[in-house]
């Protein structure tokens, strides 16, 4: 009887009163962020992840605009979204680097009511053999880019009234949940945004404003095709253990995760368990996945420790072959 009970409390009363209380305090509260005749603004939208979320957002009956620097690939992606979709999307020429730039186009676009940052360059490089004019521009890109874009929109996503919740959606990387060889600079950037996300969330919350932070993998794209024959060979070891995604996967899942609100969005299996295993400090929404936090980190300490050694172990046989 005595063991039935101590199996009761630890398998049901335990599990439940955790759940319960962390239904209590899961900050900021869960909430749904409508689509759907809704203004969507996404940078590096004429390619890759960003045509392709431009595209799904064009679908379910958003009003889009994308942003680029290349006029005629904008023209392209437009082109190509009508075609798809029969919707005609706005295109804005600017470069994420210039304040001024997107400043105009932002003001020119009109009330943004979701803001997805999706820019990004990756030159894959061990940080002794890559300039430093790539890394500025790296991180001038990724990060910089983001700033000026979240403060060129950040007026008029305040001044919204009775248009509901808004969002600020930022596409970070695995990358930016754990470094790898050869990412020095991608993955200093992509960390990056997450301490801009977490910060910006608290600063923009009391405005109905909610932030998201999207984690792709390899994602075939015509940039990860130039990026692949670039890459050290030890990167293309290690990142075998995450297989590529096609855009359009990718882009569902972050616009589902925009529409949660969710600030974590992982975009397959390893993502999600890098998502649990690096939580941290970071907002969570939902209770359920909070309970799987809490309950999985042991285990996921272990896990991620088993591959730290099978990668510095193919670094360690790398070196050996190719000194």
């Amino acid at each position: 009887m005595a063991l039935l009970l101590l199996l009761f409390l630890l398998l049901v009363i335990i599990p439940i009163s955790l759940l319960l209380t962390l239904s209590l305090i899961v900050r900021p509260k869960p909430t749904t962020i409508p689509i759907k005749g809704r203004h969507v603004f996404i940078s590096g939208g004429s390619s890759g992840i960003g045509l392709a979320l431009a595209r799904q957002a064009a679908a379910e009956g958003a009003r889009v605009s994308i942003l680029a620097r290349n006029p005629a690939n904008l023209q392209q992606a437009r082109d190509s979204i009508r075609l798809s979709t029969g919707v005609d999307v706005a295109v804005f020429s600017a470069d994420v680097r210039d304040f001024d730039a997107v400043k105009r186009a932002v003001e020119e676009a009109g009330p943004i009511d979701v803001l997805v940052c999706n820019q990004g360059v990756f030159v894959p490089r061990d940080l002794e053999s890559q300039d430093m004019e790539t890394v500025k521009s790296t991180i001038d890109v990724n990060v910089m880019g983001s700033f000026h874009l979240i403060k060129a929109a950040l007026p008029s996503m305040k001044d919204r009234r009775d248009r509901g919740p808004g969002s600020i959606a930022l596409t970070s990387s695995q990358a930016g949940q754990v470094g790898i060889y050869g990412y020095s600079a991608y993955s200093a950037s992509k960390f990056a945004l997450r301490g801009l996300a977490e910060a910006l969330q608290q600063e923009v919350i009391s405005e109905n404003i909610h932030v998201t932070l999207i984690f792709p993998p390899d994602t075939e794209t015509p940039g990860f095709v130039e990026e692949s024959k670039i890459r050290p060979e030890v990167t293309n070891i290690i990142a075998a253990s995450s297989g590529a995604m096609k855009a359009d996967d990718v882009a569902r899942k972050a616009l589902n995760g925009i529409k949660s609100g969710s600030f974590f969005v992982p975009c397959n299996f390893e993502g999600l368990l890098l998502s649990l295993a690096t939580a941290g400090m970071s907002p969570q929404r939902s209770a359920l996945t909070a309970f799987v936090e809490v309950i999985a980190a042991g285990l996921l300490r272990i896990v991620a420790l088993f591959f730290q050694w099978n990668w510095y172990d193919s670094i360690a046989k790398w070196s050996r072959k190719n000194k």
